[in-house]
């Protein structure tokens, strides 16, 4: 009788643990897509908001270096001045602002993927 109680308890002790696998694996599955998902809507998002943005961008400079020309009575001078400043900001951004930019990134990223 003491031996069918264990043998019954071992059975039982088995399919528990069958269960709690197969929900834990379900689980995993689940954390994973939603985080995938997430990633991939933030991806879409920041590619759209980036784009529209760099439009933007462009309209503006234009704008810019065409008041600039006129200011100067110089049809190509503002052109110039405009480019030189985006020359000036890139060469910036690699001496100091890649790290910055990099640290900024992990964070986030790190924030998202590990908040739930």
């Amino acid at each position: 009788m003491a031996f069918e109680k264990q043998s019954y308890s071992i059975q039982e002790l088995k399919e528990h643990i069958k269960a709690y696998k197969q929900s834990t694996t379900e689980y995993v599955k689940l954390s994973i897509y939603s985080k995938v998902v997430k990633g991939a809507i933030s991806l879409i998002s920041g590619v759209i908001v980036g784009f529209v943005g760099l439009i933007v961008l462009l309209f503006l400079s234009v704008a810019i270096a065409i008041a600039i020309s006129n200011a100067l009575d110089s049809p190509s001078a503002g052109f110039f001045i405009v480019a030189g400043f985006y020359i000036l900001l890139i060469i910036l951004f690699f001496l100091f602002g890649k790290k910055m930019l990099q640290k900024s990134i992990l964070i986030q990223t790190s924030r998202k993927f590990f908040k739930d």
